[in-house]
């Protein structure tokens, strides 16, 4: 097998599956990653998708570039980066032919990723069961079995809680207050207090603006490690904010997290197992 000419798409480009896309281009795959047309990911400073807005991202000394079609990605291949397109669906499979899919959307259900879109598809997260959906799985729930590798059954179906953060859970991520357009008053790595207004979000109902702003407060004290891009449209009740609630963690803000890294190292140990068994 030529693993330098190994071609993998990866379902999805928010921060946790930046650290597997970040884990595949490093390690000389050529990789292209597809997200929806608007990404809702809150930690933007360390997730590619960032640069359907931005035109490249770039994570440790990886970049990612955003292209309209398929026929910019040899180009963006040549220069050795990653290429980004939108497209929800997978449709650029119709075009072009995949070694690997890896599904990493982490949505907590299979989103259409289906074991026969390439010679090897992996399933990350929640959502896939092996020889049904995917080849292959991967664990992403935090503890002793995080980035285990599935070769039958299924990954630890969501709590719906999120990770512990020095004894902080689910207080430490906020919701969008309601429908409309978010208006930043901080930005990633601001230390802040709880109360503190992290946005003003402009309220729409059906649509159109009520001339109404309805406050994001931060819930506790800590550093803002993500928050919803300055404009972004949200509908009530999606993850608009995280906070860690550890001073001393200002880079983790702006740095590919050791559990992204861990699953990406995880689907890279799965695509040579794969080949060389």
């Amino acid at each position: 097998m030529d693993f330098k000419n190994l071609k993998i798409l990866v379902r999805g480009a928010g921060d946790l599956a930046s650290g597997i896309i970040w884990n595949l281009a490093y390690a000389g795959f050529k990789v292209v990653c597809i997200d929806v047309e608007k990404p809702s990911c809150i930690r933007t400073e360390v997730s590619f998708s960032t640069a359907i807005y931005e035109g490249v991202k770039t994570l440790g000394g990886v970049s990612c570039v955003y292209v309209k079609d398929e026929s910019d990605i040899e180009k963006v291949w040549n220069d050795g980066n990653v290429a980004l397109l939108i497209d929800s669906e997978a449709k650029i499979l119709e075009k072009m032919k995949f070694d690997v899919v890896v599904d990493a959307i982490l949505a907590k259900r299979n989103l259409g990723t289906k074991i026969d879109m390439a010679d090897l598809v992996i399933g990350v997260g929640p959502g896939f069961t092996v020889n049904k959906d995917c080849n292959y799985a991967i664990e992403t729930m935090r503890g002793h079995t995080l980035s285990k590798i599935y070769e039958s059954g299924s990954p630890i179906p969501d709590t719906g809680t999120p990770g512990l953060i020095a004894a902080h859970g689910a207080d430490r991520v906020m919701h969008s207050p309601c429908e409309g357009v978010f208006h930043n008053m901080h930005k990633i790595g601001d230390v802040v207090r709880q109360d503190d207004v992290l946005s003003r979000v402009e309220e729409y109902e059906d649509g159109k603006p009520t001339g109404k702003f309805i406050m994001l407060t931060a819930s506790i004290n800590g550093l803002l490690r993500g928050i919803l891009r300055d404009g972004y449209y949200a509908k009530k009740g999606l993850k608009a904010a995280d906070i860690d609630p550890r001073l001393t963690e200002h880079d983790n803000c702006f740095t590919i997290s050791d559990k992204a890294r861990s699953i990406g190292a995880a689907v890279v140990t799965t695509i040579m197992h794969a080949y060389n068994k």
